[in-house]
């Protein structure tokens, strides 16, 4: 089997030859490559070569194309801050008052140059590796994580407790058109899978109840769109979603890329039979921060929980600090490589 083969199988609940593996490694391929972010961003050229290069030099299965968190907030006016040495960042909202939702005109998130660079980006990848290495084209954030940035974070949250559910469920209709497009746009690229990242409606952020009324329904939305469009889907959320697990469950994603504060246990019970769980080893204390033997030990534990499941797919809970040493990621997959 191939990395694409691998990938495939986990997703199909099919048993492949060795644990696959897909790293969320966008910054630290950046820096390895030789590139600033500022490079990196601007460059489909750059995006593909920094890919390339990591995959020649660790071996694992699957890409997962990632630019920052702001693309698609940069699409609809978001004010975004790219750093030179940083992926790119937002602070502030554009809608300053919620009521303005309803003079918003459609979007057209194609027509954003960063947009078409991430394209443009996957389908030189998928024109190199073709059939031997999966490709995941990541779409940004879910509908409540772009209306989080629209707003700005802090008075989402008081929107959703203040705003009445016209002028909510607006902009979440406007998200979800928005997020929609990218993922109708980035499965033309031929890429093997879409995602998106939705983790200010993790339990940090808002409670269970909240989560099933404005952020769920909008996921479903968007994963429906992605299988309309042929491609299975994975869903991202940070922290620790224990107990909004089942109802991610309802989301009819095909995978679920979850962090390491989640406890696995409860993952395994939930997904092993009927959904790809894509994770979570520790990005910072662990593979950024730990020795090889802590790279190994943690990574032994999670193959070990999972070995009864063909749905595995080994990552970080998120993405990999930049400053990780090489060592500490040729020993994450060594490990998986070698797990019987």
């Amino acid at each position: 089997m191939n990395g694409h083969d691998r990938i495939t199988a986990a997703l199909k609940g099919e048993k492949p030859d060795k644990v696959p593996v897909m790293l969320h490694n966008f910054l630290m391929a950046a820096r390895e490559h030789g590139v600033t972010m500022e490079q990196y961003r601007n460059s489909p050229k750059a995006i593909a070569e920094t890919f390339i290069s990591a995959v020649e030099k660790y071996r694992y299965d699957g890409i997962l194309v990632d630019i920052d968190t702001v693309t698609l907030a940069g699409a609809v006016g978001v004010p975004v801050d790219f750093p030179v040495n940083d992926a790119a960042r937002s602070h502030d909202g554009n809608l300053n008052d919620l009521n303005d939702v309803f003079s918003l005109k459609p979007p057209r998130v194609g027509d954003y140059k960063y947009i078409q660079i991430w394209l443009e980006a996957v389908r030189m990848l998928k024109d190199h590796f073709k059939d031997e290495i999966y490709v995941r084209g990541n779409c940004d954030q879910a509908p409540f994580s772009l209306a989080s940035m629209m707003r700005g974070a802090q008075t989402w949250m008081l929107d959703l407790m203040m705003g009445t559910d016209e002028q909510i469920t607006a902009l979440l209709e406007y998200c979800t058109e928005a997020t929609t497009q990218f993922i109708k746009l980035m499965a033309q690229t031929g890429c093997d899978m879409v995602s998106n990242g939705d983790s200010p409606a993790g339990p940090a952020m808002i409670s269970a109840e909240m989560f099933e009324k404005y952020a769920l329904p909008y996921e479903q939305r968007i994963v429906a769109a992605a299988h309309s469009a042929g491609l299975p889907y994975a869903l991202h959320i940070c922290g620790n979603t224990d107990i909004i697990l089942e109802l991610m469950k309802k989301s009819g994603s095909d995978a679920f890329e979850l962090d390491y504060q989640t406890d696995i246990h409860k993952i395994y019970n939930l997904f092993h039979d009927s959904a790809t769980f894509i994770g979570n080893i520790d990005p910072s204390g662990v593979l950024a921060l730990g020795s090889t033997d802590d790279v190994r030990k943690k990574t032994l534990e999670l193959l070990e929980i999972y070995k009864n499941s063909n749905r595995f797919i080994l990552n970080a809970g998120c993405a990999i600090p930049p400053t990780t040493p090489s060592a500490n990621l040729k020993v994450l997959i060594e490990t998986a490589r070698n797990f019987r």
